[in-house]
């Protein structure tokens, strides 16, 4: 899992047998490559968890198909440990972020994991991370393993990170009704309780604390990180999901700034355009930090299109 070199296309099934499976099977191939890619190599960029592909195919339904192992219940009691910053750094893979990972300390059994980068290295060898080998860092690879981390955490012993994630239902109402004051207070939590003091005053923690915030989205969005729409990239955008009622929404992240500039940069690059075709109407969301203050603060607007 960390260097398959020439055996990287046998460890999964890779993009083109999927797409095949799906244009076969009437499978929305979007979905299956939300639910079960992410594995990256060197020599094959996109790799699947094949047992879940059949799976999702043959039960016409996307979930959780994940195998769970005796080594896998005994590493939870070392993430439960929080050793060396380990809660933030679930937290911020739980958001999409990806965090520096040195795989080269790890000595390959339970007994001498030690620190964080011990734990990490071992949820790699096991699938339920995927390893970027340029840039040595570790991620959660798709929808189906971060639904497996959730469960983990919110029926373990992290309880602030399990209020957190239970929050996330109440912080999609409290949006989808514009509740300015209470949504910009929900994210602060999750921006103190997720991000490790040294990287606190940092965009791109901030950008994976809002995914976090967001977590429960997934059974009504689909999500989309920089989506080209316009004149540039929209930060965070939500589209709804066949059969949902919802809006689409677009999340525009500021640093010192004032949310209306969010707000109008959106309208002036034409973040909505590529929306128009699912909802009537839009919501347009601003959110700021102010680093000095440690405050953050959120307009919403209602957008419909013309």
């Amino acid at each position: 899992m960390l260097t398959p070199k020439r055996l990287a296309k046998y460890v999964g099934f890779v993009e083109t047998e999927v797409r095949n499976l799906c244009d076969n099977y009437g499978v929305d191939f979007a979905e299956m490559k939300h639910w079960y890619d992410g594995y990256s190599f060197s020599q094959m960029k996109s790799v699947y968890n094949p047992n879940s592909v059949i799976e999702a195919i043959q039960n016409e339904e996307f979930l959780s198909y994940w195998a769970r192992t005796e080594t896998y219940e005994s590493l939870k009691l070392y993430i439960e440990l929080n050793e060396d910053g380990l809660k933030e750094a679930v937290v911020q893979m739980l958001g999409g972020a990806h965090v520096p990972v040195d795989v080269e300390t790890f000595r390959n059994d339970m007994t001498s994991i030690k620190r964080k980068d011990d734990v990490l290295t071992l949820l790699i060898h096991l699938g339920y991370l995927a390893y970027d080998q340029s840039a040595k860092t570790a991620f959660i690879p798709n929808e189906e393993v971060r639904q497996e981390f959730i469960r983990t955490v919110v029926a373990g012993k992290h309880q602030e990170i399990a209020k957190l994630i239970q929050n996330s239902d109440r912080l999609l109402e409290l949006t989808l009704n514009r509740e300015e004051e209470a949504v910009a207070k929900i994210i602060q939590e999750a921006h103190s309780a997720g991000t490790a003091p040294t990287f606190y005053n940092n965009e791109q923690a901030l950008r994976s604390v809002i995914r976090f915030a967001y977590i429960s989205c997934v059974d009504e969005y689909m999500e989309i990180q920089e989506l080209p729409s316009g004149i540039g990239y929209a930060d965070v955008v939500f589209i709804p999901k066949k059969g949902s009622s919802k809006p689409a929404m677009v999340v525009e992240l500021k640093w010192n700034k004032k949310t209306d500039s969010a707000i109008r940069q959106i309208k002036d690059r034409n973040y909505p355009q590529v929306l128009e075709q699912f909802t009537d109407y839009i919501l347009l969301v601003g959110i700021n930090y102010n680093e000095h203050s440690k405050k953050h603060s959120c307009t919403i607007e209602k957008f419909r299109k013309i």
